[in-house]
């Protein structure tokens, strides 16, 4: 095991993208997922032409089948896979974890059975005496991988690991800040993504600039409710983790939470937004736990619990919006 390497697991786009930023300037890095026929067709024309076509892999980014040899020849493990596959995954890679490893995951989301973050998730699975950190933030993967300017959050109670892997995603067009506080960014990087999705319904209802500001500007008020009830630190929500991950997502079409909320208030149920967008809409299946969540820790959520009724309650999205603005008025 060399000291400071590094293997990425998950090649969806965040993945790939991470790798391909990991393995430029000649630093190496192993790219693993699942799906064997996927790692073929990755090493065959050395690119993800199904989630980044066009986007040539670095010399130095090898594709890795054989998952123990990857964890073997890496320092640091970097989970860049759907939240509902993170306990799994984990699972899958204990029996290869030797006491130097570190973990790292860009997942973003809530396990939908327990309620729980990530980090709550590895502590059962690896123990509480493994090194790990959170990497989150305003991120679309095309842009990263095509070396546009961005800037990214890394949380750690580690602050030797978070500067390390800090260094290590460093490049002239990639900036990484590190905080401590773990659990704020998980729920910036959960909350978001349902936000996501109420802006898509909104601006697919036409309903202008004005509203998109106000979702944006409430949501936040939401995420940093959940967050302090949490006792998460309340300056996370104005970082790159929170406020800043949450304008990228309701914004801009790259992202595809907002492509499905789009999608629905166009008139086209889950099942067939899901079946457009062809990938994991991580804010669907977050807005059912944090539905769940809120309840349980009595936090006021409206806009998430609104976008969990379109969703699972098949409310129409028109009566969703009405029920927002007919509620009480109150202070800001």
């Amino acid at each position: 095991m060399k000291v400071g390497s590094i293997c990425v697991l998950g090649a969806g786009s965040w993945g790939t993208a991470l790798a391909i930023l990991l393995a430029q300037q000649g630093k190496a890095c192993q790219l693993w997922a699942h799906n064997t026929k996927h790692l073929q067709h990755l090493e065959a024309e050395r690119s993800n032409q199904r989630y980044l076509p066009n986007i040539s892999f670095p010399e130095s980014l090898s594709v890795e089948p054989d998952l123990e040899q990857c964890i073997k020849n890496c320092e640091t493990i970097l989970l860049a896979v759907p939240s509902h596959a993170f306990r799994q995954t984990l699972k899958t890679i204990a029996s290869h974890i030797q006491p130097n490893h570190k973990i790292a995951w860009a997942s973003k989301g809530l396990e939908a059975e327990s309620h729980k973050l990530l980090s709550q998730i590895l502590v059962e699975e690896l123990g509480s005496d493994i090194s790990f950190a959170v990497v989150s933030g305003p991120t679309f993967a095309k842009e990263v991988a095509n070396g546009l300017p961005t800037a990214i959050t890394i949380a750690s109670t580690d602050d030797e690991f978070s500067h390390q892997l800090a260094d290590r995603l460093h490049t002239n067009t990639f900036r990484a800040y590190t905080c401590r506080d773990i659990v704020g960014v998980q729920v910036g990087g959960a909350v978001k993504n349902v936000l996501a999705i109420a802006a898509g319904i909104a601006d697919g209802l036409g309903f202008g600039a004005n509203t998109r500001s106000a979702l944006i500007t409430r949501g936040l008020a939401e995420m940093s409710r959940l967050g302090n009830a949490l006792n998460a630190e309340p300056t996370t929500f104005m970082g790159l983790a929170g406020l800043g991950d949450l304008v990228l997502t309701c914004t801009d079409d790259q992202s595809r939470n907002r492509r499905f909320g789009k999608a629905l208030a166009a008139g086209s149920s889950a099942e067939q937004a899901f079946t457009e967008i062809d990938q994991v809409v991580e804010g669907a299946l977050t807005a059912q736990v944090i539905h769940e969540f809120a309840a349980k820790l009595s936090v006021d959520m409206p806009i998430c619990e609104q976008v969990y009724r379109i969703i699972y309650e098949d409310l129409p999205a028109k009566q969703a919006v009405t029920d927002l603005l007919l509620r009480s008025q109150k202070a800001e």
